[in-house]
């Protein structure tokens, strides 16, 4: 009987372990992008040991493979990884650093849902003024207003659903973290609200478990 109890008991926690360790039902999780054929095909690249790193610099612009969005707060950077066959590594975006305009200071990656409060989807609002301006013009016996001196309408606010979907499509792009097979490419986000066109020189610094590294990227 006690032989018996203490082989159920372990069969339960087992279980539990097992379901524990299973994702969530619609859980989202980072996959990144995908990673270019190599790494010139990237602005820039930087070597560690064996490990390749490259990054596009996109500004105020975050491209993801379903839509490209905005946010005037972060800048982001599209990152490739890559190695010999095999080849893994340790992922983490507090192992991404930034230096702007030669400063000593550095920036450090922010997590992607900081950027969540100030993401914009111009093709969205571009749609929902078309069609405030569309309703304008009809309203009123088809005099209402919406002539070509009016002013462009304001977009309205983002719809939850409409604005989860955004976030969900930006959290699948972000750079993957922990254990990963390279070639692997995904985002990282830093924090920077002013104009791109004054930046006159940007580095991206990588420091981690594979060593370090610094991208010099021309603005």
């Amino acid at each position: 009987m006690i032989l018996r109890a203490i082989v159920g008991i372990g069969l339960f926690l087992a279980i539990g372990v097992f379901a524990t360790a299973q994702p969530k039902p619609g859980l989202i999780v980072s996959t990144g992008v995908p990673p270019r054929p190599a790494p010139s095909d990237y602005q820039a690249q930087g070597q560690t040991g064996t490990i390749t790193i490259a990054a596009d610099f996109t500004g105020h612009s975050i491209p993801t493979p379903d839509a490209t969005f905005t946010t005037e707060q972060y800048i982001a950077f599209e990152v490739g990884l890559f190695g010999k066959a095999g080849d893994r590594m340790t992922l983490s975006p507090d192992q991404f650093s930034l230096k702007l305009n030669g400063k000593k200071s550095v920036i450090q990656s922010s997590p992607y849902a900081l950027i969540f409060s100030s993401l914009k989807n111009p093709e969205w609002e571009e749609e929902q003024v078309a069609a405030k301006v569309e309703k304008a013009k009809t309203s009123i016996n088809g005099s209402g207003g919406g002539g070509a001196d009016d002013p462009k309408p304001a977009p309205p606010k983002m719809p939850i659903g409409v604005a989860r979907a955004m976030e969900q499509k930006v959290q699948k792009a972000a750079l993957p973290e922990g254990d990963r097979a390279l070639p692997l490419a995904g985002l990282l986000f830093f924090q920077y609200g002013g104009n791109v066109k004054k930046l006159s020189s940007i580095e991206l610094l990588y420091n981690g478990p594979a060593g370090k590294a610094k991208l010099t990227i021309q603005p």
